[in-house]
């Protein structure tokens, strides 16, 4: 039976431009985006940086009703005083700190210009912004898309991490944050979240929440499998590959803890690999590793990754903490690259351990699944065509998609 889609004008919030898809969150972005303005009038407004390009925007409007930017603007002093505010008011560091004024006048004058029959808040930063305006628009639909059960992706950092004074602001972090996510999904009328476990746990805590939200729904992270062929393999010396915006702290930590504990071990048996870190803004606690002698080169960002993609003999996912669904593997599976991962790293994620991707916890397990997959062509083999396969027939955002028309009819 067809779904009868009613079109509806929807104001789209996102924290980030949402092309190009060069990290996770953009992927979930601008599919989604690319659905709903199939049947819908989409309105997007976004913040932007310094970095994002006008042709950006302009592609965006080749598909979206309008898009209107504002520019966020950080740097260590702003963070320095909106941590300061954060803790003597009491109030999460990450939320308060995108808290813009020039993002509520903008919505303001939208929300008098233009009848909204749809509110829809791109993960939880974005979400203050469509509470404030709902006054406004009381009869439009709130929606909130949340990539991650944000306050359990500090809760896992606080546990790994030695750093005393890290330890605290995390702790308190997730302690903000859970407080902050339980009141939030109980103020919009559907929540949609990326995997099941994250769907569960936010369930759990916005019952606490004295108007709970009238439906969650779970839509996985999907990305276009017709727009990326498979990556041709040419392998010289064995190369581990890691791609993940290298800002974000799960990622940093991930990777440290590869290069200090399992990195040495693939090296004692492997002495020609080489390990290769690409990402967006690489702290200097990643770039330091340039200098370890251990044959690891940072790379940072690149536009094209599609060389170090093709000299990849594994692509790892080394996460010792996160939420939501890694869309790095989602990605790796797409380019055809055999996948090794933590079980966090693939949380949310369907797959099948040894058929389409090798689960490692420890150390030395992490270690003896990069050396299997370096070695054994078969293995390598069988990891790039069923993790292919896999992604057309579970991560296909042209077929999975249609789950948002249930939320948009």
């Amino acid at each position: 039976m067809l779904l009868a889609i009613t079109s509806m004008h929807i104001l789209f919030l996102s924290q980030l431009l949402p092309y190009p898809t060069d990290a996770g969150a953009k992927v979930r972005l601008y599919y989604t985006l690319r659905w709903l303005a199939q049947h819908h009038a989409v309105t997007l407004v976004t913040f932007t940086r310094s970095d994002d390009s006008p042709a950006s925007v302009e592609h965006l409007r080749s598909f979206c009703t309008a898009v209107h930017t504002v520019p966020m603007n950080r740097g260590w002093l702003r963070d320095v005083s909106v941590l300061a505010a954060s803790i003597t008011r009491d109030r999460s560091f990450i939320i308060h700190r995108d808290t813009l004024p020039e993002m509520d006048a903008l919505l303001s004058q939208l929300i008098a210009e233009t009848h909204f029959d749809a509110l829809h808040a791109d993960q939880l930063w974005m979400a203050q912004y469509a509470l404030r305006v709902r006054p406004k628009a009381p009869a439009a639909r709130l929606v909130l898309d949340e990539h991650n059960a944000c306050f359990q992706v500090f809760e896992r950092m606080d546990q790994f991490e030695p750093n005393l004074l890290k330890r605290w602001l995390w702790r308190r972090e997730a302690e903000q944050l859970q407080r902050y996510e339980a009141h939030v999904c109980g103020q919009f009328d559907h929540v949609v979240t990326v995997t099941e476990q994250d769907g569960e746990i936010l369930q759990r805590i916005s019952r606490r929440s004295e108007q709970p939200a009238t439906k969650f729904t779970t839509i996985p992270i999907c990305v276009d499998t017709a727009e990326v062929a498979p990556i041709q393999p040419f392998l010289g010396d064995p190369n581990v590959l890691h791609l993940g915006t290298m800002f974000w702290p799960p990622n940093e930590q991930g990777v440290l803890w590869f290069a200090a504990q399992v990195w040495p071990l693939v090296l004692s048996q492997l002495p020609a690999a080489t390990f290769s870190v690409l990402g967006k803004h690489p702290p200097a606690a990643i770039t330091a590793l340039a200098d370890s002698h251990l044959h690891i080169d940072v790379v940072g960002y690149v536009a094209d990754p599609y060389p170090w993609l093709q000299r990849a003999g594994v692509f790892i996912v080394p996460l010792l903490s996160g939420g939501g669904m890694r869309v790095k593997i989602v990605d790796a599976w797409r380019w055809g690259l055999p996948v090794v991962s933590t079980s966090i790293g693939a949380e949310g994620i369907r797959y099948r351990d040894g058929e389409n991707i090798v689960i490692a916890d420890t150390p030395e397990d992490f270690a003896a699944a990069v050396l299997r997959v370096l070695t054994d062509p078969a293995l390598s083999h069988q990891l790039r065509q069923n993790g292919r396969r896999w992604i057309e027939t579970y991560y296909n955002w042209r077929t999975i998609y249609a789950a948002w028309d249930e939320i948009y009819k």
